[in-house]
């Protein structure tokens, strides 16, 4: 009952929202400025037709993709150096500063200058996704229970019992809440620099051929196809944290009575 409460509020304001679109467009009255429903959705239609719909999308989720694993990968190793060593966190502060300060589009020109267009979106989401998780898995290690850790070193756990039973147990929360935090900036960042940089495909490099021929309906039919890409995304992420949840209680489920 309550999932069906949230479903159907969630479509009622979807319904709102494209109301106010239409209601905005018959007000304005001006295709280029702000085109009705009906041929943005048309135009939608015609793009996922087109043969070059697919290699754009593709190279648009595998630049969030790689951008995404190695954001979690080596934010998660250099957070836990961080949060274990604190002569090594404060090291890296004004690093980190920097980049939590910097404005996303100067790191996208400055890559363009540096790379090609293509290795663009990667890099710039990496500096950007990079300090939210790398500052969630630092202070995820130094909440670690003191009192834990003090037994684990008095009972002499070897370095794999400690790690599975009780530091990436207690990480995960932070952890995830970094790389869903991160997810949502990566798909940003690429698309914004995709539309600065104009690689051979992607989203982004569609929205700004599009901008430059005044193609409007074509703006907002791939900045739908952005936002379905970075719901499904999201969509995706929290299937795997719930589908990792589940297998975990399974684990341990069969565990107890072995234990017992």
């Amino acid at each position: 009952m309550r999932s069906m409460k949230r479903n159907l509020i969630l479509v009622l304001s979807s319904v709102l929202l494209l109301l106010i679109w239409q209601l905005a467009s018959m007000i304005i009255a001006s295709p280029v400025l702000l085109p009705s429903l009906a041929p943005v959705f048309s135009s939608l239609i015609s793009l996922i037709g087109q043969p070059s719909f697919a290699p754009n999308v593709l190279h648009t989720v595998l630049r969030a993709l790689q951008s995404f694993l190695i954001i979690v990968a080596s934010a998660t190793v250099v957070g836990l150096v961080s949060g274990r060593f604190p002569l090594f966190s404060l090291a890296l502060k004004p690093f980190v500063t920097t980049l939590k300060a910097i404005p996303v589009m100067s790191v996208i020109l400055l890559a363009f200058i540096w790379f090609s267009s293509g290795t663009v979106p990667l890099f710039s989401a990496f500096l950007m996704g990079f300090p939210v998780m790398y500052v969630q898995v630092e202070m995820g290690y130094k909440r670690l229970d003191t009192h834990l850790q003090e037994m684990c070193r008095l009972y002499d756990f070897p370095v794999s019992a400690r790690l599975t039973h009780f530091i990436i147990p207690s990480l995960l929360p932070s952890i995830v809440t970094g790389a869903r935090t991160a997810l949502s900036m990566v798909w940003k960042v690429v698309i914004a620099s995709e539309v600065l940089t104009v690689p051979h495909y992607g989203v982004g490099s569609r929205m700004q051929l599009a901008q430059v021929q005044l193609e409007t309906e074509k703006v907002l039919s791939w900045t739908l196809i952005a936002i379905l890409l970075t719901a499904l995304g999201d969509l995706l992420f929290e299937g795997c944290v719930l589908l990792a949840v589940r297998c975990k209680r399974c684990l341990d489920a069969r565990r107890i009575p072995c234990d017992l």
